[in-house]
């Protein structure tokens, strides 16, 4: 399967993307923002980081680079996108991910494992874990406080396209567990279309136990069944 990622000015996550993909074996290439031709794609990453130091708006500056106009064709085509943090937040940006990232409800950076539960695995990025598994992740964030609006909530509840929601230990959902303010304990949502995922958490951080976990390992293998 080939894979991309997409390389913006203060990155920090891309390489760790792309030891996990190449752990799976995926055709991985780096994709350097000016760009303006993706190579073949089946998969395309926008990782995380501080992408142009996050000035003005979380992902706003990285979302107008050249690359993105191929990402947004290629995404309109049916590739499958995975943004990731930061990438959660280009992906809105873009528009192809409605809502907003707001900052923290402490308004504090936060970096700490945190448990979420897998709300939907009827998709192409959760196929090998199963509905209600608790994952430990790790968040590294300013602003991954989502919100949108009472009609586009409907909207995802209504076609299952929320898939990772912030809960306890066990299972539990609630705003004690909730990292940062965001809506509903939400922590990755799906496009209509099902084909984009943008996820506050890093899958890409949990692939070895040596070093973490593997709870993120299963979200890349899942796309290497289609």
């Amino acid at each position: 399967m080939n894979s991309s990622v997409i390389v913006f000015p203060g990155s920090n996550c891309d390489r760790d993307v792309a030891v996990a993909l190449e752990k799976l074996q995926f055709k991985n290439k780096m994709v350097w923002h000016k760009e303006t031709e993706l190579p073949k794609s089946d998969l395309i990453v926008i990782p995380g980081g501080f992408s142009y130091g996050d000035y003005l708006r979380s992902g706003a500056i990285a979302a107008k680079s050249k690359i993105l106009n191929e990402v947004v064709k290629a995404a309109k085509n049916g590739c499958l996108i995975l943004g990731i943090c930061n990438g959660f937040q280009i992906l809105i940006e873009t528009g192809l991910l409605k809502g907003a990232l707001l900052k923290n409800k402490k308004l504090k950076f936060l970096s700490e494992d945190v448990y979420v539960k897998v709300t939907n695995n009827n998709n192409k990025f959760c196929k090998n874990y199963n509905t209600d598994q608790i994952l430990k992740l790790n968040i590294a964030h300013n602003e991954g406080n989502y919100f949108t609006d009472n009609n586009h909530i409907k909207e995802l509840e209504d076609n299952n396209l929320i898939v990772f929601k912030y809960c306890s230990i066990d299972g539990k959902i609630g705003n004690e567990f909730n990292p940062n303010g965001s809506l509903n304990n939400i922590a990755g949502i799906l496009n209509k279309e099902k084909n984009i995922l943008g996820m506050m958490p890093h899958p890409e951080r949990m692939i070895d136990n040596i070093i973490s976990n593997d709870d993120g390992i299963a979200l890349f293998s899942s796309l290497l069944k289609q």
